[in-house]
Formats: C-alpha cells, structure tokens, sequence
C-alpha cells in the first residue's frame, strides 16, 4: 500500500480527529474559531492529502493529551519526543525542535538557568509536560511543584506561587512580555523535539506517517509553516 493509502485508514467516515495542544504558542495560536501555527496546518496538510476533514480536539496541555491516547478521542496528534511516552504512543520523527526555559521575578538573583535548580527554590511547572519530564528527571536540589495547564501555571506564577514557572519559550513570551515584574531567562533548560504521534505505540502506519512529516520538512512546508 502506498504512503498515501496507509494513512486514509486513520480517518473514520472522512473524518480526521487531530488533538491540538494550544498550550504550545510555539506551534498554535488560537484566534477565535481558527487555529494558525506549524501544528494546525500540518494537520489541515495531512487530512487534505488523504481527502478527509479534519477535526480539531482541541487540549490545553500536552499531558491531556498523552492521557487520552488509549480513549479512542484521536487519531493523530502532536507532542514532544519521549522515552516514557513512546512505551504507549507511537512517534515520528521529529519535525521542529523549540526551547524551554524558567520565567523568573524581574528582582530575583537568578541570570542562568543554572542558577535556578538551587535548595530552597521552588519551581512550578505543567504536570505532563516535556519540560516536566526533564525538570523531574534531573533536578537535584530545587524543589518542583506541578499546576494544570502551561496557561494556568502562568497565571498561578503571575499570582505569586513559586520562585521560577518553566515553559516553551514562545509561551512565556505570549504571557510575560508585557509584566515588568517578571523576567525571562535566555538560556535553554531543554530542547523540545516535537513530532507527530499516534495513539498506539504498534501502529504500523507510524511509518507512513514519518514519511509525511519528512516530507513536508523537505519541501519547505514546516519552515513556512512557522513564519505565516
């Protein structure tokens, strides 16, 4: 079967369901009723190639995501490569790599990030997500305390919890450019590699799938993408 004919069979009815993080402003941003970014329009991409519609189930966190991989909700989705993750869902490879870093009170001492994963501090992140995974992975002295959603840590920084937020870089900008009050740090905590997935780390079809995506990096697609 072609590349083209193995992924029809993800669409049900002509019907495509894509679960869409727009906690991610790296690769969606939500404008009323339409979604814009690398995400989005790789997905419109994919259902247009196999003629189906795509429909968008839309989460506010990639651990949403992840959890609702086995409860039949999506057929194809977007998250960030990981080894804990990929013992249940199946990736490709990746098809963009985007930062993480802390945000951090504009008089705090902290210049690196470095500096942030010292005792006594408390960092507040988004359960679920890739730079979770990291920060639990490899924090050694720091104190991490998890919130719901990327926006929803935002916010509960905002308010006053915890000496640093951990984000994707685009994400903390959308919040924070504005607050004098808070500072972003330039260096990387991590490097996201963000691929598309399907719900079922068996899925043959994940083959096809890396086709696609390398294809739409080879011809220019994805770097477009991110610009429009």
């Amino acid at each position: 079967m072609t590349m083209q004919g193995e992924l029809k069979t993800l669409a049900r009815d002509g019907v495509l369901r894509v679960a869409i993080n727009t906690g991610n402003r790296a690769l969606v941003h939500q404008d009323g009723d339409q979604l814009r970014g690398v995400s989005p329009a790789l997905a419109k991409r994919l259902a247009d190639e196999i003629g189906a519609r795509m429909e968008p189930v839309i989460y506010s966190g990639a651990g949403k995501v992840f959890d609702d991989a086995h409860l039949d909700k999506w057929d194809v989705g977007f998250l960030a490569i990981d080894p804990m993750r990929a013992e249940k869902i199946a990736f490709t490879e990746p098809y963009i790599v985007i930062e993480a870093t802390f945000a951090v009170r504009s008089d705090s001492a902290f210049v690196d990030v470095e500096d942030v994963d010292a005792t006594g501090v408390k960092i507040l992140t988004s359960t679920g997500s890739a730079y979770d995974m990291h920060l639990t992975k490899n924090l050694q002295h720091a104190t991490l305390e998890h919130s719901g959603t990327p926006p929803e840590s935002f916010e509960e920084f905002r308010a006053g919890r915890c000496d640093a937020v951990a984000g994707v870089r685009a994400s903390l900008e959308g919040a924070f450019s504005t607050s004098p009050d808070v500072r972003i740090l330039t260096g990387v905590l991590t490097s996201v590699r963000q691929a598309m997935v399907l719900p079922d780390s068996t899925d043959p079809r994940i083959a096809a799938l890396n086709e696609f995506v390398a294809q739409a990096i080879s011809d220019g697609f994805v770097e477009a993408a991110q610009t429009a």
